[in-house]
């Protein structure tokens, strides 16, 4: 298989290989994407519409899923894991898990002596996750988890970055809630800067994926769910800007990998001392 692989650390744009300033003065909240006005009225409609539209679509998110990523995805999330730092008997909390995949993964790796907790705003997913993961759930916004200072090893994130409301102080939760040394990882879809990579991948989340989806999907608003998930990738943060986010909330040796200029892979670590 052909890899390509790009390893970035913070305070280095993505963009532009230039310096960013990893802890910026300004403490506004820093949102993934502007406000997408074609899918709901204003940004303090957002987490409403997002909130209706995965318990709509929960029954046919996992097939997504699968035909986004032509099955290589159990794979993928299995590798990404345990690249990252997970191993046998630690706690894991999988954050806006969705139907489970990347809890189902992260339960194999931990075992029996280890533990995972499923997290998810959406009623109907966390039921799906349930049924196909096997793991604990707990139904919360990933912005204020109802966790114990210093209890998980280890966090995970898969492809839901995008729909928080402040990149910040999302991190600065995630690292109250890890262990000093704990690590996080979040896997995240990235706009290609190849402009042929950027058509094909277009090409294939914003036409063929919705287009299937509507077509073999039981919920009419699978289509819709496609189409906003691109619109999201498209118009989010440059890559700089989230490891810049993780440094400000505190975490050290943040670095983000890249694969086929598309998959970001955003790992850092609470500090030992703090």
């Amino acid at each position: 298989m052909n890899t390509t692989i790009e390893t970035q650390r913070a305070g280095a744009s993505a963009e532009t290989g230039t310096a960013v300033d990893a802890h910026p003065r300004a403490r506004a909240p820093v949102a993934p994407h502007p406000p997408l006005d074609a899918y709901y009225d204003g940004s303090s409609h957002r987490r409403e519409f997002v909130s209706r539209l995965f318990d709509a679509t929960a029954a046919d998110y996992d097939w997504i899923v699968r035909a986004m990523s032509f099955g290589s995805g159990t794979w993928y999330r299995g590798q990404a894991l345990r690249q990252a730092g997970l191993a046998k008997g630690m706690r894991v909390l999988d954050l806006a898990c969705g139907t489970g995949p990347v809890a189902g993964e992260a339960l194999k790796t931990v075992g029996p002596d280890g533990l995972v907790i499923g997290l998810d705003a959406s009623f109907n997913m966390l039921v799906e996750t349930r049924r196909r993961a096997g793991v604990s759930v707990v139904a919360a916004s990933v912005e204020r988890l109802p966790v114990p200072d210093c209890y998980f090893d280890f966090l995970s994130m898969g492809y839901a970055l995008r729909h928080v409301d402040d990149l910040t102080a999302t991190f600065a939760e995630y690292r109250r809630v890890l262990k000093p040394g704990g690590r996080v990882l979040v896997l995240e879809m990235t706009r290609p800067r190849s402009r042929v990579q950027f058509a094909l991948a277009k090409l294939y989340l914003y036409r063929i994926v919705p287009l299937l989806s509507g077509l073999f999907a039981r919920s009419a608003n699978a289509r819709t769910l496609m189409r906003y998930y691109w619109d999201t990738i498209e118009r989010c943060v440059p890559p700089g800007t989230i490891l810049a986010a993780m440094s400000e909330a505190g975490f050290e040796r943040v670095e983000r990998r890249c694969l086929w200029g598309i998959l970001s892979e955003y790992v850092g670590e609470r500090p030992a001392n703090g």
